[in-house]
């Protein structure tokens, strides 16, 4: 194996690593860096040519992480309300460039099992994530908070069908955590002849 486009796509894969917010440092991304990633999302496999990666875009993430807040305190009764947790939530983006909400819009072939939709919206995050690591982005793919919750589906609007599949925390950051696995490649794959 020689190929040069082959090491470098290996190396953004080994080398993409999850972010947290916390750690960003607050530098602005410039729109047309995002627009890049999602015209790369816009390259996810997609059976039936469904296509149900939809995103939301926060240039102020400060706005979307006040929503956040408060659709988590809405969805919580008030012995469950962590006043900790909603004050995570507001700031969370305090350092974050932007915050790109990923969703599933059903398509409209029958035949095409939801899980699979699922798939192609997972590998469009995917190629933002990739993408981002290339442009020396640091990122954070985020089911916590609200997102997976009644609450955030009714503000972004969706239908029963739709799901919510994350946020994408973007921004910069100092230093990139390492990478490692905890289960040797070998047990994870059987050949067979």
């Amino acid at each position: 194996m020689d190929s040069i486009a082959f090491t470098t796509i290996s190396n953004i894969i080994k080398t993409r690593r999850s972010v947290k917010p916390a750690v960003m440092n607050g530098h602005k991304i410039p729109n047309g860096h995002i627009a890049a990633l999602l015209e790369l999302a816009d390259w996810a496999p997609t059976h039936g040519y469904t296509e149900p990666w939809r995103f939301t875009v926060y240039e102020t993430p400060s706005e979307f992480c006040r929503q956040h807040a408060e659709i988590y305190k809405q969805g919580v009764d008030a012995e469950s309300f962590n006043e900790t947790t909603y004050n995570n939530l507001q700031h969370q983006g305090d350092k974050v460039s932007h915050v790109i909400v990923a969703t599933m819009k059903r398509g409209d072939l029958p035949k095409i099992p939801p899980f699979e939709e699922i798939a192609a919206v997972s590998s469009a995050i995917q190629n933002i994530l990739l993408g981002a690591t290339a442009l020396n982005m640091a990122s954070f793919w985020s089911t916590g908070g609200a997102i997976l919750k009644p609450g955030m589906k009714d503000f972004l609007q969706l239908r029963e069908e739709d799901n919510v599949l994350g946020v994408l925390y973007l921004g910069y950051a100092d230093q990139h955590p390492e990478g490692k696995r905890n289960t040797p490649l070998e047990e994870k794959i059987v050949w067979v002849k």
